[in-house]
């Protein structure tokens, strides 16, 4: 009995021992990933696809708040172009955001890795407190993650946490040549010829996708762009900013003092660059009223790639916008069932605005998006490469709106019928549309 006895004490005492032994490790050295750093292993579970096996809550609208609603989250994309990062194009107040914390949910076995984020307001605000920002995460070096939770903590309930897609995890080839950013549509959007005008021109120039931001738009607008989807030619990206913050019209807060400016148009503008980074071989970045018109080709095509082979390295080309006032028109291409369209004809709008000695026209851009780190509206903000201005005797946009120096006789414009090269195709194209959409 006694010889049994000390058996048994042996094996209990040998237990104790394993099980403070593991204590003692797991206790030992909680920041073994170092201070940004940490792993969590989930519970078993059975194979399923990935966003199955990552914990959360799947995010299906393109603004989401966190909890603090001081941080929006529009997109996370994968970036290997320096480091192996994750960027999030997101929102954030510029003062009030301190800290943000990557959850990364990695394959095959859905294990969490938690990373500080830098957090990188674009420079460009022009005063609003909320502005585009990069919520950028290095992540772990043995895993690519497929999702990714944002959180102001690095403590939490993972289940409670939005969980997001990191888009162009994979390589792609290009679908497309060129694709046209639009941002943002808003205003009860009314200007239904001008738009369709501009859309069938930017085809006949060379662009296959136009992505649009769109707050809201008049119910004859919506049936203009659900053409275009159902054509393949547009994606619709919803922007309901105002539901989360107070935004405003004009572009500079000493205009307007609300929290973003312009509907958010920057972020919106910077979110397509990495939405189309791996799917089209330029984007273009201009307004629904501007048209990048070449000079001396005939297309967008031929024209980036003499301009190219002029600019090795160049990733960014900058176009100069000169006003055809609306109010000034020609009675040529008064044509009569387009008057019952509401909107702009621009076939009639052919004089232009001179240049104003010292005041600077603002540009837009056609961009290699694998170039571009960070844009504003009328120059990228951080790239690879150079950025070249583009001269007016080799192209110009075409920008028909309000005048800006209304005091103008029709005398003093320079009249420019480049448009009207086009103007065959454009007509049909046109109509074809209006046929089958509002007339």
């Amino acid at each position: 009995m006694m010889h049994c006895g000390k058996k048994h004490i042996c094996a209990v005492v040998a237990c104790i021992l394993i099980f403070a032994s593991f204590l003692i490790c797991s206790w030992k050295d909680p920041q073994l990933q170092n201070n940004i750093t940490r792993k969590i292993f989930p519970q078993a579970t059975t194979a399923s696809p990935a966003a199955q096996l990552c914990r959360g809550k799947p995010v299906q609208n393109a603004i989401t708040p966190l909890e603090d609603n001081r941080t929006f989250i529009i997109s996370p994309y994968f970036d290997d172009r320096e480091s192996k990062v994750t960027r999030v194009i997101g929102i954030v107040h510029h003062e009030d955001v301190k800290q943000l914390y990557c959850w990364f949910c990695c394959q095959p076995d859905g294990k969490i890795y938690v990373s500080k984020a830098n957090i990188d307001v674009h420079s460009d605000r022009f005063g609003f407190p909320y502005g585009a920002t990069d919520i950028v995460c290095l992540e772990p070096e043995n895993c690519d993650p497929t999702h990714v939770s944002i959180h102001q903590s690095p403590h939490g309930d993972t289940d409670q946490l939005p969980r997001f897609e990191i888009k162009n995890r994979k390589a792609e080839t290009f679908s497309v040549d060129f694709t046209v950013c639009i941002s943002a549509m808003f205003g009860n959007y009314n200007n239904v010829l001008q738009f369709i005008q501009s859309m069938e021109m930017y085809k006949i120039l060379g662009a296959q996708k136009v992505v649009i931001y769109k707050n809201n738009c008049s119910h004859l607008m919506e049936k203009v762009l659900k053409f275009y989807m159902e054509e393949g030619t547009v994606e619709i990206i919803p922007w309901p900013i105002n539901s989360h913050l107070k935004v405003s019209s004009k572009w500079h807060f000493s205009m307007d003092a609300k929290d973003i400016g312009y509907y958010g148009q920057i972020t919106a503008l910077n979110d397509c660059i990495y939405r189309n980074m791996q799917r089209s071989k330029f984007v273009v970045l201009n307004d629904a009223d501007e048209i990048i018109l070449p000079l001396k080709h005939p297309d967008w095509k031929t024209m980036m790639s003499s301009l190219q082979e002029q600019n090795p390295g160049t990733g960014v080309f900058l176009f100069e916008n000169h006003i055809f006032p609306e109010t000034v028109s020609t009675h040529v291409f008064n044509i009569s069932s387009w008057n019952t369209v509401p909107g702009v004809n621009i076939l009639q709008h052919v004089h232009r605005e001179p240049d104003r000695k010292d005041v600077f026209n603002p540009r837009k851009m056609i961009i290699d998006p694998r170039k571009v780190i960070q844009t504003s509206v009328h120059s990228v903000l951080r790239a690879y490469g150079n950025s070249v201005n583009v001269p007016m005797d080799v192209a110009l946009i075409y920008h028909c709106r309000a005048p800006l120096q209304g005091n103008l006789p029709r005398e003093s414009l320079i009249r420019d019928t480049t448009l009207w090269r086009y103007n065959s195709s454009l007509i049909m194209n046109v109509n074809k549309v209006l046929y089958q959409t509002v007339l």
